[in-house]
């Protein structure tokens, strides 16, 4: 449940790529809620389907489209065509990542590469397809980053690099595009409960505890709380905030990476 009581972005067209679950699915969700139109933009049709029906089935509007963020002329089709039954957009969410545990010398150059691309390439060709479709002035673009962007992170190389470079590409892009009044901004969410990522890495109840008590605020985040983040930045509220990077993390990098330890080890055997 958001804690926001009015509808923030009533009549306006957002758009969430790996929107077909997990943290992204849920900040479509709460755009939903506050009276956006959705597209969700992921690789597995069946998985959009089940999103959008949920999405629908609580009163919200959406759809569904199957790109790889990875092909450029793919993800543009599909842009053109949401802006086609849409409308321009006033939000854009380069939500679409991927990760895996492991140490630089258990790595390939294909697996390295796999996430920079995603990440890195996918936001890159995201905001450069959406370009000509948003909605000016006003127009928001948020990547959900990491914070291994800034916290240097054991068994995390790829996703390390390339969130770093996902962080400089949106604050570059905040100064390029700022004269046609389109903000771009980063979230950097730290630990957070019931997603895949979290699953993965702490596959133990031991290992969970142990992680948790390592945050200052000794929990981990939730969904809904990144979603309210990437709400407020879409909405007029942040009308003046461009090109941060905003952490929603426990104080987990204040600490640094050795919170990550024990969890990344075993995630990585």
């Amino acid at each position: 449940m958001s804690i926001f009581r009015d509808k923030l972005l009533d009549g306006k067209v957002a758009v969430v790529t790996g929107g077909g679950s997990g943290i992204n699915l849920r900040i479509a969700e709460r755009f939903a809620e506050h009276g956006a139109r959705v597209a969700l933009v992921g690789r597995t049709q069946e998985k959009l389907d089940k999103a959008v029906a949920g999405i629908a089935s609580r009163g919200g509007a959406a759809a569904g489209h199957a790109a790889d963020v990875r092909d450029y002329a793919a993800l543009s089709a599909v842009l053109q065509k949401t802006r086609a039954s849409l409308g321009e957009f006033d939000i854009v969410v380069c939500g679409a990542a991927g990760n895996f545990p492991a140490p630089v010398e258990g790595m390939s150059s294909n697996g390295f590469k796999a996430v920079v691309d995603i990440d890195l390439l996918g936001t890159f060709n995201t905001c450069r397809a959406a370009l000509e479709h948003l909605r000016t002035p006003g127009a928001s673009i948020i990547s959900i980053s990491a914070t291994h962007a800034y916290v240097p992170t054991a068994y995390q190389a790829h996703v390390c690099a390339a969130k770093a470079g996902v962080d400089m590409l949106m604050r570059t892009l905040a100064i390029e595009w700022g004269s046609r009044k389109i903000r771009l901004n980063s979230i950097a969410p730290g630990p957070i409960a019931e997603t895949e990522g979290m699953n993965r890495l702490t596959p133990t109840p031991e290992l969970a505890a142990n992680l948790q008590a390592k945050v200052p605020l000794r929990r981990y985040g939730t969904k809904d709380e990144i979603a309210d983040l990437a709400l407020f930045l879409s909405s007029d509220a942040a009308a003046f905030i461009t090109g941060a990077v905003v952490p929603c993390d426990g104080g987990q990098a204040l600490v640094g990476s050795g919170i990550w330890g024990n969890a990344m080890e075993v995630g990585a055997r």
